[in-house]
């Protein structure tokens, strides 16, 4: 259970956002990526909205509410794509998408139990841009960089800085050196801002290490911006020498429409295993007919539900937070309503456990909407 809280105070000095710029459009684009069409990834990203007072104007909503969103702005940018701005309702402040995004007030509170790294992600560092959290597995930060700055972000502080020189030659030789080591995680920031060329690159380098069977990529880039999904990434992916699993990251239905899903029948056609990672967030999915509606979108286009997260206390998160109780609630009532294949997991990331914390749903009950005995037919 969540603590009790003492009362929130203002945060009085927010720290600057750790999040680099996305690489321009000269940038990025590399010899591999030069076929793209005109209204490329590269220049969706460039062009992606960064002013509060643009995205109030763009979507028709108060303008006051540009003011506070521009000063919890100041510790952590807003960033989204204009394409993930038109799947939003206009005129509504409540707009599920819109509170993944737009910078509030509340960030700006101080609340107990809340702190930059509440995953204690330093202790995991073997290198910069190498953690090492699980057994088996090793995290490659390859960027700072994200398409899109979701306001719950648990590396919303993370320092990125020491991304540069020599750094991936150090993590790749200490990924050589432990055979342990049978999967590297692409995550970041988000690994597809970076350019076809430059993941291939590195993808060359760890198919060179013998005792390395699989890679997977962390990413929400081909949600909030499924122009990535070109023919250079498609083509490097199906040409990789292992399995590979891209997990994805949307929390509601609306986040899938039908670009995402062209998008994602390209990645299927790679031989790619697609999951989907969310956050349960109050006020965005919530609610037993928003999981639903979410789970029943993703498998739709051909994404598997595999964890539903609590909120990570990271600062300026707070009221996003659902309760751990609430949540065994709703997974209770989702699982009532669905196939045992479209429920996630519900799950919580602890500092210093040797895996994710498996979260039970609450027991079976007639008072809410659980109105079958899980033995009462076919699963």
């Amino acid at each position: 259970m969540t603590a009790p809280r003492k009362r929130a105070r203002m945060i009085t000095a927010s720290p600057p956002t750790r999040h680099p710029e996305p690489p321009r459009a000269d940038d990025a684009a590399r010899p591999a990526d030069a076929a793209t069409p005109a209204a490329s990834w590269q220049r969706e990203l460039a062009q992606a909205i960064e002013d509060p007072r643009e995205l109030c104007r763009l979507l028709q909503l108060d303008a006051d509410l540009a003011l506070p969103a521009g000063l919890a702005a100041q510790g952590f940018g807003l960033r989204v794509p204009r394409g993930y701005v038109a799947r939003m309702r206009r005129g509504d402040p409540n707009d599920p998408l819109l509170r993944q995004v737009l910078p509030q007030a509340a960030e700006l509170l101080a609340q107990v139990g809340y702190c930059a790294d509440p995953l204690e992600e330093a202790l995991s560092r073997r290198a910069p841009g190498l953690l090492h959290k699980y057994h088996g597995r090793a995290l490659l930060l390859t960027t700072g960089a994200c398409a899109v700055h979701c306001r719950y972000c648990f590396r919303r502080e993370y320092p990125y800085g020491p991304l540069q020189g020599s750094w991936l030659a150090d993590a790749l030789r200490i990924i050589r050196e432990d055979a342990s080591i049978e999967e590297v995680i692409l995550s970041g920031g988000d690994p597809l801002t970076l350019a076809t060329a430059r993941l291939a690159r590195l993808t060359d380098e760890l198919a060179e290490i013998a005792h390395v069977r699989r890679l997977r990529l962390h990413t929400r880039t081909p949600i909030v911006l499924p122009e990535r999904v070109d023919e250079s990434l498609c083509q490097w992916l199906g040409s990789l020498p292992w399995p590979v699993v891209l997990v994805l990251h949307a929390n509601h239905a609306r986040d899938v429409d039908g670009g995402v899903r062209g998008a994602m029948r390209r990645l299927r056609a790679t031989g790619a295993t697609l999951l989907n990672q969310a956050v349960l967030l109050a006020g965005v999915n919530d609610s037993v007919e928003a999981l639903e509606e979410l789970s029943e979108a993703l498998w739709e286009a051909g994404i598997l539900p595999y964890y539903l997260h609590l909120l990570d206390p990271v600062r300026g998160t707070a009221h996003f937070e659902v309760t751990e109780p609430r949540a065994r609630e709703l997974m209770a009532s989702l699982a009532a309503r669905l196939p045992g294949y479209l429920v996630p997991r519900l799950a919580r990331e602890a500092a210093g456990e040797p895996a994710k914390r498996l979260i039970a749903p609450a027991p079976w009950s007639t008072e809410r909407d659980v109105l079958h005995s899980p033995h009462s037919g076919e699963c």
